[in-house]
């Protein structure tokens, strides 16, 4: 049996089992093995790592683990079948601390499908812990659908899954149903009334179809609970399992009424929630707790202005202890003057109050027609608020091309309030138009990506065009939408000139040269 104390709470991942359960989060037998690298490293207690009897493949993946793992005890499932459980001890048994984990259905619904009465059920499980005890001195047993089995009945099978050798029950509530206080009572009464349960550590799993699996696994643990089952990101069957991130930073933050510890190093949680995402091929939705890219994002002028006073405001816990650098301050339209302020600061531009005032107003503007602002945009902001802002602009464009000869074309632009004419040749329409640009602004920079796209469908729809421009180490990228592909792409690449422009004027020497995104709606 695993060892834990009164305080103490055991973390049970089951991203590798349970959590590839999730159709298309299928995972390759490296990612398998790196992910378990990953949760041994971070402190997790115990790694399902799969069902070895379910392939070829998971059987290798669990004995690679098994053979791998430095700290973790590594753990496969079995249903109740001698086979089953053979199978999985022949795929664990090389790790430091190996477990079985053996499970059948118990609730009415789940006892119809093998058809079995009641006793019939209640010998294989004796049979079948028995026979998982006598491979192994580490045996978990789950009666699944227990939230749904009628009380009697589970007390009975419990007790016999203890006399038979179970050094863990756990407790899984398998469609989601239950609700925080069903779930803190079941497991009272079940380690009050159960002959044996004070020999036992007993577990909670509990799947998310409601959106409370974090929170009946929390009452689970105030109730008596050990162990709580779970999955990085909360990955799973359906609409998941309870999350890693979200149990471990609610017993941290809430220490004060859960007194209970972990082995996990949180500062690992960031970094493994990415990569879980990345090998599963499930994003994480920007507002979940603890991982999400919102979670430390804040984009309200109140909030905004809050956290640059003292964080503690509206963050209960730092970002650095989930391994995030810091608190990010997003600009959008509900951002204030000191988060504009701020940002200007970071970039290296300092304003009066006055010249502050006139670039909020603008920002506001920009704001209510883009999701977010970037850096690049706040420094275009500023630039037009001094003297040689916007030094480019298209005046006139006129191209012709077809199969007769090279294309043409005619730009005027205003570069400084003057006006200029140039015409060029080019390798098609696009070409001989950056070419005139160029003409008329000689310029270093490489042209690092065009790219088209239609916003709608018809040969009428609007063309936008991203254009990114590298000089010097510095990168500018511009994007504009028209219904002439050509106007739409000169506009672009004047945009991302300009910006360079700008980006020269406002970067000293030896400063970062970010790459400049944007954005429009």
């Amino acid at each position: 049996m695993t060892n834990t104390t009164q305080d103490h709470v055991l973390i049970f991942d089951t991203t590798l089992r349970d959590g590839e359960q999730s159709p298309g989060a299928t995972m390759t037998h490296d990612e398998k093995l790196e992910i378990a690298e990953l949760l041994d490293d971070m402190g997790v207690d115990i790694i399902e790592a799969g069902f070895p009897i379910a392939s070829e493949g998971d059987f290798r993946a669990v004995k690679e683990i098994a053979e791998r793992s430095k700290n973790s005890v590594i753990c496969g499932l079995a249903r109740a079948q001698l086979p089953d459980i053979d199978r999985c001890f022949e795929a664990v048994k090389h790790a430091a601390r190996p477990r079985i984990h053996t499970f059948i259905g118990t609730s009415p619904l789940h006892r119809a499908i093998p058809n079995l009465t009641m006793d019939e059920m209640a010998e294989r499980i004796e049979q079948t812990v028995t026979h998982a005890r006598n491979l192994t001195d580490n045996v978990q047993w789950s009666p699944m659908d227990a939230t749904r089995t009628e009380w009697d009945y589970l007390c009975r099978v419990i007790e016999i899954a203890i006399k038979a050798g179970a050094t863990t029950i756990n407790i899984p509530d398998t469609v989601g149903y239950t609700a925080p206080r069903e779930s803190a009572d079941l497991i009272r009464r079940l380690i009050e009334t159960v002959p044996g349960a004070d020999e036992v550590v007993f577990a909670t799993h509990c799947h998310n179809d409601l959106g409370m699996a974090t929170a009946n696994s929390l009452a689970a643990v105030e109730a008596g609970a050990r162990q709580i089952e779970c999955t990085i990101n909360g990955l799973g069957e359906r609409a998941g399992n309870t999350a890693l991130e979200e149990v471990v930073m609610a017993l941290r933050v809430r220490n004060d009424i859960m007194p209970f510890q972990t082995h996990i190093d949180t500062k690992k949680i960031m970094h493994i929630s990415r990569r879980v995402a990345t090998v599963s091929g499930f994003q994480v939705q920007p507002n979940k707790a603890i991982v999400g890219k919102n979670a430390f994002a804040h984009e309200s002028g109140i909030h905004q202005d809050g956290m640059l006073k003292n964080a503690e405001t509206f963050e209960i816990m730092r970002p650095e202890d989930v391994g995030l650098a810091g608190t990010s301050l997003p600009l959008g339209k509900h951002s204030g003057r000191a988060a504009l302020r701020a940002k200007l600061k970071e970039l290296g531009t300092d304003v009066g109050d006055n010249q502050l005032k006139d670039i909020f107003v603008r920002f506001k503007d920009l704001a209510d027609r883009k999701k977010e602002v970037f850096d690049d945009d706040i420094l275009a902001l500023v630039s037009a608020t001094t003297e040689g802002a916007d030094a480019i602009q298209l005046v006139n464009l006129s191209v012709t091309c077809g199969t007769g000869g090279p294309a043409k074309a005619e730009i005027e632009l205003e570069i400084d309030g003057k006006d200029l004419t140039a015409t060029c040749e080019g390798d098609g329409p696009v070409d001989a138009s950056f070419k005139a640009v160029r003409e008329l602004h000689p310029n270093k920079a490489r042209l690092q990506l065009y790219q088209v796209s239609a916003v709608t469908a018809g040969t009428d729809a609007q063309a936008t065009v991203s254009v990114r421009l590298e000089e010097d180490g510095m990168i500018a990228t511009g994007q504009s939408a028209d219904t002439d592909t050509v106007v739409a792409s000169v506009l672009a690449y004047i945009q991302a000139l300009n910006r360079l422009i700008v980006r020269r004027s406002k970067v000293g020497p030896g400063a970062d040269k970010r790459e400049i995104s944007y954005k429009e709606m």
